[in-house]
């Protein structure tokens, strides 16, 4: 096994290089500190201690809370060839003493396992007995009543200070507001941990509310819109509903499978085994599904049932796009779900403290749904976390829309709860405003009232919008009893005063008869493929995937992520070794599926043609920012050199007439050993010359190099991956090419990226 960072995650994982706070907190962890970390799902969390646990000496122990996270974590490890098991009680009693005795062998880097087993004074004693490399926390916030997913189990947690005192302590979660970070911090004695915040936003993921109106109809346009044939998950909030919408969508031609608490437990996890090893698949779940599946393909998360609250949403819609591609949070949102929320944390069982929380929760969370700006900075904010710019990647902001001053529309609104005595709900109270005399408002002779017919400028989905936007602003609220009926809170009565405006969304109150724009449709297929040729390699490669995921058992995306297909696609490597330049290609997997996948690409190549080798646009924004640190130090340097020089004395030849002595000549004569015959010089030292020549942007690169396209891109690549890591010297870079090439090419290559970076600098400033 690699004994350092750097090489388990190039070696193990297949990463050229870290991402985020990844690298400082391995560091911290490796060298035997405590840590907080705050990271997105998706962010990477894993690794930062799964790579200490193989760096440190003995075993780590990672505290999950549910079997499915622990089996596929082990299932991936495996297959990269780490050494990895769990325990939990769905092992039978066997195959639980041959994970234990391979533990206290020696034989494991990372072993998995429930809080209530490791709490147990049996495995806290057979713990004592080994070398602990350290205990990772995972979903931390289990510990905080403040909360979404309280589990008492974990405050035992806090006693693993005590017991091992040199055993280093990750705690670790992707949904945290403040008051429940304050909670991880001193519940599980962590005062004097290191705190890694990366905060909380996921770019890649487009978030989206529409206003409920015919949820299923709504649902299915969304998925064939923008999701036809992808992985995607929809939540509903019973079991009921579950198999309902399961079934209504399977029938329509959506592969759909349900989940639910309430399936026997080999249908639960039959229908979980389909969902992480078949591509294309919808599951229908209630939140009992999900938290730890780490299925990195998912394409969409879709609420038909609001979540309880922004941790849970933030949680939950983070199981989409976990491999950093396009995916889409969306969710249909109606005034009736407010009323059936509130009913559900209403129970005079539930104690005042906890009820005052989650109401609070609830209503952040209808203020998000309905937001008129964007949603990221919204959602964010919540968090603490300030988004400083609109996202660009939300409803709102791709369609936003306007706002109107409301004031007039909410005054009558809110007249209309007063003067029917505060005992209605919403659907009453509209047919108030519009003048409609139903049943129920002939009974109550509320078409005596002054508000009775004063609304029908405004359609019955606008009037309830409005009333959705004042239950968000907090000028009214659902009565504890949660059956609908609205009533006005303090706040309501500077509106009524007019001693404050109320801006009402347009999009939501447009006037009857004015024309709807059609929300703009957005192809979710893999934006980066440019070409046909691309996009059927791409699918060649998915399918050769799914055959041997079939034949090995195990999910597609445990042979490769879809990110390391399109790396495939693109990059378009011509030797197998080269396939270890693709992020997700390990020296695992190359061994087991290199030869298999090369000779897939060579067989398109040849039916099809090559096409141009290109990078996924993190690659190139990768690059960019190599190529520009090193023409920063480059200038740093030559400004040096010159005050150097300034400071010589004497009548001795400066190096740059020699230079420009070269470059002149190279220009006439166009080869290297010709200048070199004519000056009486080494070809070394004249294509020294040149470089400098190149560096200044005088002379381009392809001039002096005779290697191929191809061979320039990869070493360029090779550059810029060690330049991120801050690593200039050229050796490790000759060792990472096999030594294919010269240090005089690799040079010169380098020389060429600086003079880029140079010019867009530049560029930039003009």
């Amino acid at each position: 096994m690699p004994s350092t960072p750097l090489d388990i995650l190039r070696n193990v994982y297949g990463y050229p290089s870290f991402r985020g706070l990844q690298e400082p907190v391995i560091q911290h962890l490796c060298a035997g500190g405590d840590a907080v970390v705050l990271m997105p799902t998706g962010g990477g969390k894993s690794l930062c201690y799964q790579i200490p646990a193989m760096v440190r000496r003995g075993v780590g122990v990672i505290v999950s809370p549910l079997i499915a996270l622990m089996r596929d974590q082990v299932t991936a490890l495996a297959a990269m060839g780490a050494r990895a098991e769990c325990l939990n009680s769905s092992l039978p009693p066997n195959a639980a003493w041959a994970v234990e005795r391979r533990l206290l062998q020696g034989e494991l880097d990372l072993l998995y396992v429930a809080p209530e087993r490791l709490m147990t004074p049996q495995f806290l004693s057979m713990l004592e007995s080994l070398d602990i490399a350290l205990f990772a926390i995972d979903e931390a916030h289990c510990v905080s009543q403040w909360g979404h997913d309280f589990r008492p189990e974990y405050l035992q947690l806090a006693v693993l200070k005590e017991k091992f005192p040199n055993a280093p302590r990750l705690a670790l979660t992707a949904t945290a507001d403040g008051p429940t970070r304050v909670d991880i911090v001193q519940r599980l004695h962590f005062h004097e941990a290191r705190i890694f915040s990366a905060g909380f936003d996921r770019p890649n993921i487009r978030y989206a509310v529409v206003p409920k109106k015919s949820a299923h109809k709504q649902l299915l346009d969304f998925i064939r819109t923008e999701h036809d044939g992808d992985s995607g998950i929809v939540y509903r909030m019973s079991r009921t509903k579950v198999e309902d919408t399961a079934s209504w969508l399977d029938a329509r031609g959506v592969k759909s499978l349900p989940y639910h608490a309430g399936l026997g437990k080999i249908e639960r996890d039959a229908n979980q085994d389909r969902f992480m090893r078949e591509d294309g698949l919808v599951m229908v779940a209630t939140v009992a599904f999900g938290m730890g599946v780490d299925k990195p393909d998912v394409r969409f998360v879709a609420h038909l049932d609001p979540p309880k609250s922004l941790e849970a949403y933030h949680q939950e819609t983070g199981r989409a796009g976990r491999d950093g591609l396009p995916a889409n949070a969306w969710m249909s949102f109606g005034l009736g779900d407010l009323a059936v929320m509130r009913r559900l944390i209403a129970p005079d069982e539930v104690q005042a403290g906890q009820k005052r929380i989650e109401l609070q929760k609830l209503n952040a969370l209808a203020g998000y749904c309905d937001a008129t700006s964007c949603r990221r900075q919204v959602l964010l904010g919540y968090f603490g976390e300030d988004l400083a710019e609109p996202c660009g990647n939300c409803d709102l902001c791709l369609n936003p829309v306007e706002t109107v001053d409301g004031t007039v529309a909410a005054q009558k609104a809110l007249s209309c709860v007063y003067r029917t005595g505060q005992r209605f709900g919403v659907g009453h109270l509209v047919n108030v405003l519009r003048g409609r005399a139903s049943k129920n408002v002939l009974a109550f002779n509320h078409d005596q009232v002054s508000t009775f017919g004063i609304g029908e400028e405004y359609s019955s989905d606008q009037w309830k919008a409005i009333y959705r936007q004042l239950l968000a602003d907090g000028s009214l609220e659902i009565e504890s009893r949660g059956y609908g009926t609205l009533r006005l809170t303090d706040r309501a009565w500077s509106i009524l005063r007019s001693e404050r405006a109320f801006p009402i969304r347009l999009e939501e109150t447009r006037r009857r008869g004015e024309k709807r724009e059609r929300r703009k449709k957005r192809v979710w297929s893999h934006d980066f493929l440019e070409t046909a040729e691309e996009k059927e390699l791409f699918e060649t490669l998915r399918d050769l995937r799914a055959e041997l995921a079939r034949r090995e058992g195990v999910p597609p995306y445990q042979v490769f992520g879809d990110k390391t297909l399109l790396g495939m696609a693109l990059h378009k490597p011509l030797e197998q070794k080269e396939l270890l330049d693709i992020s997700g290609v390990g020296a695992v997997k190359l061994d087991r599926y290199g030869e298999v996948f090369m000779k897939a690409l060579l067989e398109h190549y040849q039916a099809r043609g090559r096409g141009e080798p290109r990078f996924l646009p993190e690659e190139e924004e990768a690059m960019r920012a190599a190529e520009e640190k090193a023409a920063a130090e480059e200038a740093a340097d030559a400004e040096r050199r010159e005050r150097r020089k300034a400071l010589k004395k004497g009548g001795k030849q400066e190096k740059g007439a020699s230079v420009e002595a070269s470059l002149e000549m190279f220009r006439e004569l166009g080869s290297v050993e010709a200048v070199a015959e004519a000056r009486a010089l080494t070809p070394g030292t004249v294509l020294g010359h040149l470089v400098k020549a190149v560096g200044g942007g005088e002379l381009d690169a392809d001039a002096v190099l005779t290697i191929s396209p191809e061979d320039k891109q990869r070493i360029e690549k090779k550059l810029a991956a060690f330049q991120l890591r801050e690593i200039t010297a050229l050796k490790p870079v000759y060792d990472a090419l096999d030594g294919a090439f010269d240090y005089d090419v690799i040079r010169c290559v380098r020389a060429g990226m600086w003079a880029r970076g140079k010019k867009r600098k530049k560029i930039s400033r003009c």
